[in-house]
């Protein structure tokens, strides 16, 4: 997942097991293992006779895992402010909002894409929700993000990320979920901008 968000690894790629086994140092049966469960998280596909294939989404597809991410990103904003008074919690997620300063200012997509997923992992340690904390991480937008590379969503997202951590950090449910979902409804507006 992260070779997808860092761009080493792009939409329609084909993986092939040796080059696999070399890269990251594990035997094939490592390789199949995660291969297999790849497929059956939807992140690539295993058509026969060819090797895997890092899931390409069709606009269809993309618009779907939006409107999922939209709920559920508004939900973990939402559960996040029930850690809003925890000294800890606050700080973890001043910290986490400060890393993406950081890293928007480098223009670089490695170090937001860590300090994005801070970000998220922190909300998610906020909210306390254990099946959230299950789910959230099945939402295919790895995929969204590698195959939409636009230069706006970044500094977008920054903007969206600070409402987020404001409203959090307020305590208040109800802007923390409308920021999350305005979040995501911005991402699928600059995607549809974005088509031809």
């Amino acid at each position: 997942m992260n070779g997808l968000e860092l761009g080493h690894f792009v939409p329609g790629q084909r993986l092939v097991e040796t080059d696999l086994v070399t890269q990251f140092g594990v035997g094939r049966n490592s390789v199949r293992e995660a291969l297999q469960r790849l497929a059956a998280e939807g992140i690539v596909e295993l058509p026969r006779h060819r090797g895997a294939i890092i899931r390409r989404l069709s606009l269809q597809d993309t618009l779907d895992v939006l409107d999922v991410a939209e709920r559920m990103t508004g939900l973990l904003a939402r559960a996040a402010t029930r850690g809003s008074s925890d000294r800890v919690h606050i700080q973890a997620l001043r910290a986490s909002v400060q890393e993406l300063v950081a890293a928007e200012k480098t223009r670089a997509s490695e170090p937001f894409a860590t300090a994005r997923r801070h970000f998220y992992r922190t909300l998610l340690e906020m909210g306390g929700n254990r099946e959230l904390r299950r789910l959230f991480p099945a939402i295919h937008m790895p995929i969204v993000h590698a195959q939409h590379r636009l230069t706006s969503l970044q500094q977008m997202r920054l903007a969206d990320y600070r409402r987020i951590a404001t409203a959090v950090l307020a305590g208040e449910p109800n802007e923390a979920e409308a920021a999350g979902a305005a979040h995501v409804q911005n991402v699928r507006a600059a995607i549809l901008a974005d088509q031809p």
